[in-house]
């Protein structure tokens, strides 16, 4: 059996809010796997959803622009080893320096993006800070004809971009808002991939309340709560952020716009990092002096 840490437990009540025994139970029980304790979790009904994984493996900062007429906006990460650096002048100047760049080639080829001067630049504050700086990603996104796009960062960590089919950038950018806070899975319920309602089916047949139940009931119980994961995780159905009588949709709407689609970055996601026990390294240096 896996040993399971304090940390692993932490982040299962951070991501579960259920207590910590349940926790370390749940862990114990899938071998310390934290996505099939979840799995679990909600298949014996001990929650209805889990926060996705929250934990990021590197710093760094998020920034978007939007061209003039509006039609065009481009998103970069650019990241550092410290939430410190990333907070630095110099650091910032260069990643300005870089998503203006990506703007006025209209390119998502980082290696085009940085050759010549900017590598150059990159190396030389690499050398001042004394941590490595990486640009990881760009998305150029542009709207369709009679279109508009709209940007918005939060907290230079988290960026979204919004596409509509008419509309304006404010409208766009109000929605892009709430795709940074809500963190939708998809723009609209037909493009949820068949995997994740697949995986989502077989939860809720594994639920208690299923068992025992004619084929025929069981599957119409089924694709209800499909129905509502689905709308609960597509932007257009979800209540909108600042007007919760209304969805993402109506509000649209309500502005002669539709939802195209969206893109969403965060600092780090998707990216492992090592966490250091500060306290242990502090003692084996001492050891060693």
């Amino acid at each position: 059996m896996a040993a399971i840490s304090a940390s692993l437990v932490k982040e299962l009540r951070e991501r579960t809010g259920l207590g910590m025994m349940e926790c370390k139970k749940a862990l114990s029980e899938a071998d310390g796997n934290i996505e099939t304790a979840i799995e679990n979790l909600r298949k014996n009904a001990g929650l209805k959803s889990a926060k996705k994984a929250g934990r990021v493996a590197a710093e760094g900062a998020i920034l978007t622009r939007v061209a003039e007429d509006g039609t065009t906006a481009v998103m970069l990460e650019v990241n550092s080893e410290t939430d410190f650096v990333s907070r630095d002048d110099n650091f910032k100047n260069f990643a300005n320096e870089v998503v203006n760049k990506v703007l006025d080639t209209r390119s998502e080829d980082i290696a085009v993006v940085m050759e010549g001067e900017l590598e150059d630049a990159r190396a030389q504050l690499v050398q001042k800070i004394g941590e490595n700086i990486t640009v990881r990603r760009a998305a150029v996104i542009d709207a369709p004809e009679g279109g508009s796009v709209g940007a918005y960062v939060h907290g230079d960590r988290i960026g979204a971009v919004v596409v509509l089919k008419g509309g304006n950038q404010d409208v766009a950018r109000d929605i892009a808002m709430h795709v940074a806070a809500i963190n939708p899975s998809v723009s609209h319920p037909e493009k949820m991939p068949q995997s994740e309602l697949d995986s989502e089916k077989a939860i809720i047949l594994a639920q208690p309340d299923m068992a025992g139940k004619p084929a025929e009931i069981a599957e119409k119980m089924t694709q209800g709560r499909l129905k509502k994961y689905l709308a609960e995780n597509s932007l257009i159905n979800q209540p909108f952020v600042k007007d919760q009588n209304v969805t993402v949709a109506e509000y649209a709407k309500q502005a002669g716009a539709e939802v195209v689609s969206f893109v969403r970055f965060e600092v780090g996601e998707g990216i492992e990092k090592e966490e250091v026990d500060f306290a242990k390294e502090v003692m084996e240096q001492a050891r060693r002096s």
